[in-house]
């Protein structure tokens, strides 16, 4: 603005010095002049237009700039609010997480109790069964053995036979068919001609199981034994033993004929 006052002001002070002028210089050298000073003028005039314009430019740029600054400022605030809203929104998943893992953990820890319960109460369940089961399948399983071994025996398998009823009297050591199972392995080596292994069988029945329905049968054996060995002494002793131990017996018939009817 200063720089237009000024050159209206050069402009006014050409106008009045105009007739003075003209009296030391001519029409030309003034015209001259004149259009010199207009072109300063003018020059000058659009210097200063530039330079208001860059003013104006650069004035609009910090409007802009402040603006700027206040919608960053704003900006600012919102992300702010954004950060807080996020930290709150992350919080709360954080203890919904944390209550939904304990939820599981305290979940997954009575599942696993009631399985091991109900795991007890199967093996509770089984051992009772089993236990009820146990004389009932103890008692197939030990006639199974023993009418094997003894099949064996009665077509002639002798040595198999011997070896079955060893094993079954080691597997039912205290079953009531113990006794006959070693009467028979007694038998089975007088089948053989192995005397003397079946009198120390049959001896064995007579001493462990003396009250048994197969003791005296055992010492019929055993006399049959001594006899098929030449001892016919020891073989008339023991059925002398077997009628005094055992007179009712069906093997005491049997003594009484060896004997020809004499004790």
């Amino acid at each position: 603005m200063r720089s237009r006052q000024l050159a209206c002001v050069v402009l006014l002070v050409l106008a009045a010095a105009q007739p003075a002028r003209a009296a030391l210089f001519d029409d030309d050298e003034a015209r001259a002049r004149v259009a010199e000073l207009r072109r300063d003028v003018d020059a000058n005039q659009k210097a200063v237009g530039e330079r208001l314009s860059r003013i104006e430019a650069v004035v609009q740029d910090r409007s802009a700039l402040v603006d700027l600054s206040k919608l960053i400022e704003e900006l600012k605030l919102d992300i702010s609010r954004l950060r807080g809203n996020s930290e709150v929104l992350l919080n709360r998943a954080e203890t919904l997480e944390k209550r939904q893992r304990d939820l599981y953990v305290d979940l997954d820890t009575r599942l696993r109790k009631i399985e091991q319960n109900q795991q007890q109460l199967e093996q509770s369940q089984a051992q009772m069964q089993e236990r009820l089961a146990t004389p009932e399948r103890e008692a197939a399983q030990e006639k199974q053995a023993y009418e094997a071994a003894l099949n064996q025996f009665k077509v002639g398998n002798y040595q198999s036979s011997i070896a079955a009823f060893q094993t079954f009297m080691a597997s039912f050591a205290a079953s009531q068919l113990a006794p006959a199972a070693q009467y028979w392995v007694g038998n089975a080596y007088y089948a053989l001609r192995d005397y003397k292994a079946a009198i120390a069988a049959q001896q064995k029945v007579v001493a462990t199981w003396p009250d048994n329905a197969k003791a005296p049968d055992a010492l019929l054996n055993i006399a049959s034994s001594q006899a098929e060995l030449g001892d016919q002494k020891s073989a008339r002793e023991t059925l002398k033993v077997l009628l005094t131990k055992y007179p009712q017996s069906a093997s005491a018939e049997q003594a009484k004929q060896r004997l020809g009817g004499r004790r």
